[in-house]
């Protein structure tokens, strides 16, 4: 392991998602192949510190490994591959996107953004890779060795976390960043009906809604909306809803029907109709498979 690996080892006491001592910062250990399957990701900054992942989007796969961070803009359901071993994990660095942060750092940036990078009608998708720098592995080294001090991670962490976001905003393909600090861009008005699903999934809701809340037509919001997410409205709607139902059967044991019902459906059958084609097996066998 090189030094950025040996400090998310250290900091990953379990497989999984692994709380760190500053909110907003995760490490994630995987210690063998996964193979491909959907999954929800959140908004965020993802860097690897060894193996490699790749997320599956709308005809294209992103590989994201030591050599090359992931961001998304938005929470994005896709489908997703995992490249790791028991002698060689997969470690990875998750860091929540903050808006209060994001604004202010754009903010204090000035007359030094390039505004090419933040055009109000520009397309921008909710997804994008970059090269790992020296200064952003240098970032996060650091941030990584103040997590493993209580007391460094009260007194540097924040501040090393927003100057890892600060060389994420200056690294490549960063303009969808600037788009979502923004009012009225596609991306940020996207990302507040985005908000809205994830907070009200349960609800029901249609497209004319949804584009009332943010301003747009209903047009204009569902090309918007796919030109972000890379799914309609409704689609994005339904996979959030399955994947919610899944940690519902995987964590908390709950019955299909139940399960059906908390994410809003209303019909259990139809529930488990699309669970099995979204993930590839019914809920029942779901449940079996992950009972201990």
């Amino acid at each position: 392991m090189d030094k950025l690996a040996r400090l998310m080892d250290r900091l990953a006491k379990k497989e999984g998602v692994n709380d760190t001592l500053l909110s907003g910062v995760k490490i994630f250990k995987a210690s063998q192949y996964q193979a491909r399957q959907p999954l929800c990701y959140e908004q965020g900054v993802f860097i690897v510190g060894q193996g490699s992942k790749q997320v599956f989007l709308d005809g294209r796969a992103y590989t994201y490994d030591p050599d090359t961070y992931l961001v998304l803009s938005v929470p994005l359901p896709a489908e997703c591959e995992t490249h790791a071993t028991r002698d060689n994990p997969l470690l990875s660095l998750m860091l929540d996107i903050d808006m209060q942060v994001l604004n202010k750092i754009i903010g204090q940036m000035g007359d030094d953004i390039d505004h090419t990078l933040i055009k109000q009608n520009e397309k921008h998708q909710g997804i994008f890779l970059a090269r790992t720098t020296p200064d952003i592995k240098n970032s996060v080294t650091r941030l990584l060795s103040a997590l493993l001090s209580p007391v460094e991670a009260r007194v540097l962490g924040r501040s090393i976390a927003q100057e890892l976001l600060f060389r994420i905003i200056c690294g490549e393909n960063a303009s969808s960043l600037y788009a979502l600090a923004m009012k009225n861009t596609n991306l940020s008005r996207v990302d507040k009906a985005l908000k809205n699903i994830h907070g009200n999934y349960w609800d029901t809701m249609d497209v004319e809604n949804l584009a009332a809340l943010v301003n747009m037509s209903p047009s204009s919001f569902h090309r918007a909306f796919k030109d972000v997410t890379a799914s309609s409205p409704i689609q994005y709607l339904k996979k959030v809803r399955l994947n919610k139902a899944r940690a519902l059967l995987a964590e908390e044991g709950v019955r299909v029907n139940e399960a059906a019902t908390r994410v809003g459906y209303e019909s259990a059958t139809q529930f488990s109709r699309e669970f099995k084609r979204y993930f590839g097996t019914s809920p029942v066998r779901f449940i079996a498979a992950n009972s201990f």
